[in-house]
């Protein structure tokens, strides 16, 4: 085998590769021969049919196979031999091949950089921590009682705070406007709609009563096909409900599965500890991830930046098509739908009403929910410009944490990444089995859970080395902290393949 280096060009590297006719031939005589041991033929016996025979019959094939198995060892050699890192498997390309002459080939490959040591000293990042006032229990546990107030049917006339059970059909001309029919639909009145003048119209309706409510679409609405576009909503009245005044004793806490007031305001503190110690946690990894990202700029593999910039580009374009899919459909287009009275003690962990984080991988890039946050009407140019700029950005903290994670023998045990796929099994219930045959099939899959546990733990290796100073704040101090976006902070493909 003769290799020849052809392009060394920063990360880049360009092979090539001539394997003889004569290598060739040997490899092919060989697997010949082991297909003579085994192969029966009419006229021979098992083991002696002669090798010309075997040659004509299955020559053609075991050359290709021969072919394909060199290609693949001898550049897995090359690799080797000049100690070099792929950051992603070689491109192959065939110069040329026929029967009986060399075999010439091209290998590209993008190896990973020499990634320098990091330094966490002196990071200036700081872990924030909250204490739950007691007057905020207090809020929580009177929200709660608001979301369970109870109603019940009156004979008059409906006035605002009421709730109508209606039946309902919205059109703009004579075309229907969809997701606007329903059956036993609550309207609250005074809860605020998306259409003006809607809900004044039907102050004053009583149970039975059918209204025409005529109303005229703004025009800044969501769906353009409906801006400025008159609407007719045809109403039938089936009952007007009034709340009864909001209740904070033991029978709130009973309601959602609890023994008594006491025991509420304890679940209610705890939700909301944990609720500021995501949201802490959140905050201090973006603000580690920007410093890392601030301090450490080297070269990265254009082939993982073009990886990272494919997924994260088509989650904009899939959330583009949501969007406009969901403004085409006109949304909700009446007052505010209510359902009943919310029971179950699920609802006490969305009874904060504080705008606390959920326990999403943070980022520390732009947003990428919609358009850039620069200009929602940038062209398409620049927002693929924008979105590469935060791909490489995620490829270079995943390379730099993996290299931490790995050269301080971090790895994800079998039980964390078991616990991840039993949180996501249970996110499907009714489904538990094909989500848990699903994550045994797919080991790509897997992987994917893999790459967030790594990350976190080498975060907290970092926080842990550098000692990061902790400050007590209130809770409007660490709510003012814009939250990190619901995305991977860095590249799965970086810090999951380098860490296997």
């Amino acid at each position: 085998m003769e290799v020849t280096e052809l392009v060394a060009d920063g990360l880049k590297r360009e092979f090539r590769i001539v394997v003889s006719a004569g290598e060739l031939e040997d490899k092919v005589t060989s697997r010949l021969d082991e297909l003579g041991r085994t192969t029966q033929l009419p006229g021979f016996r098992p083991g002696k049919v002669p090798m010309q025979i075997l040659r004509r019959r299955y020559g053609p094939a075991v050359l290709g196979e021969v072919v394909e198995t060199t290609v693949q060892s001898s550049s897995a050699d090359t690799i080797r031999e000049r100690n070099l890192r792929p950051a992603l498997p070689p491109k192959l390309d065939i110069v040329s091949f026929s029967e009986g002459a060399d075999l010439e080939y091209k290998m590209m490959v993008e190896v990973l950089p020499d990634i320098p040591e990091p330094n966490f000293a002196d990071l200036g990042i700081e872990r924030l921590l909250v204490e739950v006032p007691e007057e905020s229990v207090d809020a929580a546990v009177e929200r709660l009682a608001e979301q369970q107030r109870k109603t019940e049917p009156v004979a008059r006339p409906a006035v605002q705070g009421d709730i109508l059970v209606v039946d309902v059909d919205g059109k703009a001309g004579n075309e229907e406007i969809p997701g606007t029919r329903g059956k036993d639909r609550q309207i609250r009145l005074g809860a605020g709609g998306f259409i003006p003048g809607f809900e004044e119209q039907l102050v004053g309706a009583m149970a039975g009563e059918h209204r025409q409510v005529r109303v005229t679409f703004p025009e800044g609405y969501a769906a353009s096909n409906l801006a400025g576009q008159e609407a007719v909503f045809t109403v039938d009245v089936k009952e007007v409900r009034q709340r009864l005044p909001a209740v904070v004793d033991d029978g709130l806490a009973v309601a959602v599965g609890l023994e008594n007031l006491t025991e509420l305001r304890q679940e209610l503190r705890q939700q909301m500890e944990r609720d500021y110690a995501t949201a802490s946690r959140l905050r201090l990894k973006r603000a580690l991830l920007d410093k890392l990202a601030e301090r450490y700029d080297f070269p990265v593999p254009v082939g993982m930046v073009d990886m990272e910039f494919d997924n994260i580009w088509a989650h904009h374009q899939a959330e583009r098509q949501w969007q406009q899919e969901r403004a085409a459909e006109g949304g909700e287009t009446s007052a505010e739908v209510v359902s009943d009275v919310p029971t179950g003690a699920a609802e006490i962990g969305h009874s904060t009403g504080e705008d606390t984080a959920e326990a999403a991988t943070p980022v520390g890039e732009p947003q990428l929910h919609g358009e850039p946050r620069s200009a929602a009407d940038e062209s398409e140019e620049a927002a693929k410009a924008e979105y590469r700029k935060i791909a490489e950005r995620r490829v270079r903290l995943g390379l730099l944490l993996a290299e931490v994670g790995n050269s301080n023998n971090i790895t994800v045990t079998q039980e964390e990444l078991n616990q991840a796929i039993t949180r996501e099994v249970r996110r499907h219930p009714g489904y538990e089995r094909q989500a848990l045959d699903f994550y045994r099939q797919n080991p790509d899959a897997v992987a994917n859970l893999r790459a967030p546990i790594f990350e976190d733990k080498v975060v907290d290796f970092i926080v842990e080395m550098a000692k990061v100073p902790e400050r007590r704040v209130s809770p409007q101090e660490l709510l003012a902290i814009p939250e990190p976006d619901g995305e991977n902070a860095v590249s799965a493909a970086a810090s999951a393949g380098a860490s296997d």
